[in-house]
């Protein structure tokens, strides 16, 4: 047959490879992400003209199959299978090949051999078990352009590197790389574009003025021992749009040549040491897509000149959390009309939050938590109606909880009011959020009832792994998650513990305030809940029965309310319950007995004067229950039986005896019926007897 293509990738198809002798002609075959687990004998017999394979995410095991008939393939795609090894042979033929994935299988032992391998171009080896190469693997296929070997145990930079003259990208992260990367093993790689060395254990000993033989587009040494001064030689890349050195133990102070560097798009400098003022730096966000500066140590404010001549930028993301910022912040950010993400929390900025943040019509992340803003949230803010997450926690916030953020603002995901000053009651406009994950309104003045509407939170209802925050490039460490914008802060105990989660956790945390009134029947619906804090409250009434229904819970505590009533036996069926405080309430009987409930510390059920049961004190025993289980006959006591008893025992003799004798002597009908009753007893027992005696007499003469 002269059919040159077949796709059936994206199917069920299961089992073997299927024969495709028949296809002489067939030039290229796609069975990715199916369900086949080996090959047809027979079926790669008269694919000599094949140039493309791909065979991926399958179950494919043991050896990479045997290919040397396809003298003319190109491309071969075997990644996301369990291939552990490679036969030697099994490149025999393939000369022409250019293109070879093999990343997310099990192979081990050394990179193979690879040096008939003239025409390759790109070779993907990541996330594999490879502690080596072959001695001549890199030596011949001078043409690779492509080298991924990231996700194995390497241990050290390869010598063979240096050989490839022609290399483009290369990418060694997370291969377990210790020791000390030199000049020398960079040297040759005149071609180089792209370089990713993250993720090991390396350092790197570069002279001062050392000028690199490439121009790098994307430089990525993340958690790598950069420090403790600004590396200078990057100054030379001249090309360099991504820029990633978070992690990197650097310490020194921004060089002002960076914010020269134009082609900068996207600059990660999170989780160092580095120190100085912004304004000292002369930023300028007129070219930067993206920009993280968090955990550092930057003081001083965030001068106006940040925003100059940004009418026309695309800064998508801005990251300044976590450093020793403050006074106020300007208020002009109208200029930024592309801004998606905003993070300046933990700093200590002053001042009001800024109105027009409001014309921010992209903004889908604003995080402010804790600093030192006052006032009210700005009605201006109803406008944002993209936001999914929004965290003004930890400030000095006063006013209501405004009734627009349920009506305007109903796409978000995560909303924290927590430890502000704000009052009043839960609108129960809060009830529209019904894409919300975690609502925490905790550590304010917040009184009045929790809404019996709190059911609508249909995202809480479902236990469906959804997650929270839309895909943003910016909030992975390139490849790997980032945790800025991936945590929660969790009270508990009067403590906050960072909940590492965000993504995947739903909950509710409405504690330390002034509510009143009973736990909503409502709360047993919300079966996706994670945690739940309604600690240190005015909450009374029963713990809701239906609370075993909620399957995934993990945290839970009700601690420091006026709760009464025993604690429900469903609770005992939370098997994923890690965190439970029940205590100082007015909770009373046993708890329910069960391996999670008692493997809990006493202090979870301290302050309950009532309650009893493992881990506290042992219950009363029921006297009626002896220690097998059995029913146990209590013998009567006579000691009841004194003066008082016989003297109501004769009071009650002579009341009975005079109230028959006397009706008989006052009643003449009465007695004469009464005489007449007996008189007719005597008479039938006499003539009854007298009949029985003959009877017997004569039977027994006869």
């Amino acid at each position: 047959m002269s059919l040159q293509c077949i796709y059936l990738s994206n199917n069920q198809l299961v089992g073997s490879l299927p024969d495709i002798t028949r296809f002489s002609s067939l030039k290229e075959l796609y069975l990715g992400n199916n369900h086949l687990d080996g090959f047809h004998p027979q079926s790669f017999n008269q694919a000599s003209s094949l140039e493309v394979l791909d065979l991926s995410y399958n179950q494919l095991v043991g050896s990479l199959p045997d290919i040397t008939r396809f003298s003319s393939l190109k491309e071969l795609f075997l990644g996301n299978n369990q291939l552990d090894r490679v036969q030697p042979q099994s490149f025999n033929q393939a000369s022409s090949l250019e293109f070879l994935d093999l990343s997310y299988n099990q192979l081990v032992g050394s990179l193979p051999d690879i040096t008939r391998f003239s025409s390759l171009k790109k070779l993907y080896l990541s996330n594999n078990h490879l502690d080596g190469l072959h001695p001549q693997s890199l030596h011949q296929p001078s043409s690779l352009e492509s080298l991924d070997l990231s996700g194995n145990q390497l241990k050290r930079l390869p010598e063979a590197i240096e050989h490839l003259l022609n290399l483009k990208y290369l990418n060694l992260s997370s291969s377990s790389l210790e020791g000390t990367i030199t000049e020398h093993h960079l040297s040759n790689l005149t071609q180089l574009t792209k370089l990713d060395l993250s993720s090991n254990n390396v350092s790197f000993s570069f002279s001062f003025d050392w000028i690199p033989p490439f121009q790098l587009q994307m430089l990525c040494l993340s958690h790598c021992n950069m420090g403790p001064y600004f590396p200078n030689w990057i100054r030379t890349q001249n090309s360099l749009s991504e820029l990633y050195l978070s992690f990197a133990g650097i310490s020194d102070t921004l060089p002002n040549w960076l914010w020269s560097m134009t082609s900068i798009q996207l600059l990660d400098l999170s989780h160092n040491n580095i120190r100085g003022r912004i304004s000292d730096l002369a930023l300028k966000l007129n070219h930067y897509g993206h920009l993280d500066l968090s955990h550092n140590n930057l003081s001083g404010p965030i001068p106006i000149s940040v925003f100059q001549y940004s009418t026309t930028v695309g800064i998508e993301t801005l990251v300044l959390s976590d450093n020793q910022l403050d006074g106020e912040l300007p208020d002009c950010w109208m200029n930024l009309h592309d801004l998606s993400v905003l993070n300046l929390a933990n700093n200590k900025f002053t001042g009001k939050l800024s109105p027009t943040l409001s014309t921010l019509k992209r903004l889908t992340i604003l995080h402010l938590g804790n600093n030192n803003f006052t006032g009210e949230l700005p009605p201006s803010w109803k406008n944002c109606t993209q936001l999914r997450k929004l965290d003004v926690g930890g400030n000095k916030l006063t006013g209501t909880i405004p009734a627009w953020i349920g009506t305007h603002l109903t796409n978000l995901a995560v909303l924290s009011l927590r430890f502000n000053s704000l009052h009043g009651s839960i609108p129960p406009t809060i009830c529209y959020l019904t894409d919300i994950h975690v609502l925490d309104l905790s550590r304010d003045n917040i009184s009045g009832k929790i809404p019996q509407c709190i059911n609508n939170f249909t995202s809480l209802v479902l236990n469906d792994g959804s997650t929270i925050l839309e895909y943003n490039p910016f909030l992975y460490d390139y490849g790997r998650p980032r945790d800025d914008d991936d945590n929660a802060l969790v009270l508990w105990k009067g403590q906050e513990f960072e909940y590492e989660r965000l993504r995947t956790l739903k909950g509710i945390d409405l504690s330390s305030n002034k509510l009143v009134g009973t736990i909503p029947q409502a709360f047993s619906d919300l079966r996706g809940l994670v945690f739940i804090n309604l600690s240190r409250n005015q909450l009374t009434g029963n713990i809701i029965s239906c609370i075993g229904q909620l399957d995934t819970l993990e945290w839970l505590d009700l601690s420091r309310n006026k709760l009464s009533g025993e604690i429900p036996n469903g609770l005992a069926n939370l098997h994923f319950l890690s965190v439970l405080d029940l205590s100082f309430n007015n909770l009373t009987g046993k708890i329910p007995l069960s391996t999670q409930l008692q493997s809990f510390d006493s202090s979870a059920y301290a302050g309950n004067s009532q309650l009893c049961g493992d881990p506290l004190v042992e219950c009363p025993r029921d006297p009626s229950v002896t220690d097998n289980g059995k029913e146990n006959v209590v013998e009567e006591d006579d000691s009841f039986i004194n003066r008082d008893f016989y003297i109501c025992m004769a009071f009650g003799f002579i009341a009975g005896f005079w109230v028959v004798v006397g009706t008989l002597v006052l009643k003449h009908s009465w007695r004469h019926s009464y005489f007449k009753f007996w008189n007719s007893v005597r008479d039938w027992m006499y003539v009854t007897t007298t009949i029985y005696v003959t009877g017997f007499k004569r039977k027994f003469m006869s």
